[in-house]
């Protein structure tokens, strides 16, 4: 019998990190995540904390990471350095750099934390959403490499040019079910991307896509990893807001369950506009 040779993910191979010493990494760039000016800001949060999670001295799950978007990362090689700052007991926290020449690219924080057996309460309520296969999936063809990588099955807000404008706003929200594309079992650095792949809220609220990028985006890990082997490579149930678009800035909020009504992330992040 002739052996199956099993391809690399595409987010396997854009995360992909050789070591070049203690805490110093040097990854490259793929064309699969590519977005307007430089690759998915996902796949680049993904990036380091997968640099965190690579070091040695790590222990624990991902808890945190909030990751600053300084420059366009530029097509080719980068390093990623990391930093342990503080070892607690119960907690560590660490300092990321992505750097491409003299040039950084992105920082980031992050916070990893012992599992622990603990109190457990459940304000939020899941989103109720018709099951995936009765929603259809939303075209990619033609859109930016990136959002190729993942599938999604808007229920409300799926992002279309010219159903708003800025005389007539229209509303932020959106639901919807995301999956990686091609399907693959949820770990926390697919968690990362995942929780970035809302498409920019100025195009549901004014109708058109300005220059944008994100700022600044924090997730915080709820799930432990029992959760995520229990999702596999199923959809999740993905939901996400905005409060206001004010001096050139919006802020967005989400979350993302599992299809059985568990929360195993929450993102926040402040977007830039122009116009």
């Amino acid at each position: 019998m002739t052996p199956t040779t099993i391809a690399e993910h595409p987010l396997d191979k854009a995360v992909r990190l050789e070591p070049r010493g203690v805490g110093l990494y040097r990854g490259a760039t793929t064309p699969d995540y590519w977005n307007m000016a430089g690759p998915f800001g996902g796949t680049t949060a993904a990036i380091l904390l997968k640099a965190v999670l690579d070091h040695p001295e790590r222990r624990g799950r991902p808890v945190a990471l909030t990751v600053n978007f300084c420059a366009a990362v530029a097509e080719g090689e980068f390093e990623v350095s990391v930093r342990l700052v503080r070892d607690g007991r119960s907690t560590q926290h660490w300092n990321v750099e992505m750097t491409q020449g003299e040039t950084v690219a992105s920082t980031a924080s992050a916070v990893t934390g012992a599992e622990r057996d603990t109190w457990s309460h459940a304000l939020a309520a899941p989103p109720v959403l018709p099951p995936p296969h009765a929603v259809a999936t939303m075209p990619t063809d033609g859109r930016n490499a990136w959002l190729k990588r993942y599938e999604f099955r808007y229920v409300l807000g799926e992002p279309t040019r010219g159903l708003a404008s800025a005389e007539a706003p229209g509303s932020a929200a959106t639901q919807a079910w995301v999956r990686d594309e091609p399907a693959r079992p949820l770990d926390y650095l697919a968690l990362t991307a995942l929780s970035d792949t809302f498409v920019v809220k100025i195009l549901n609220v004014r109708g058109d896509v300005p220059p944008v990028a994100t700022v600044s985006l924090s997730t915080y890990f709820m799930a432990d990893e029992a959760a995520l082997a229990r999702q596999g490579a199923r959809p999740l149930a993905a939901v996400s807001d905005a409060r206001v678009f004010r001096h050139g800035f919006n802020d967005q909020s989400a979350e993302l369950w599992s299809d059985d009504g568990q929360l195993l992330a929450v993102s926040h992040q402040v977007v830039w506009f122009k116009g």
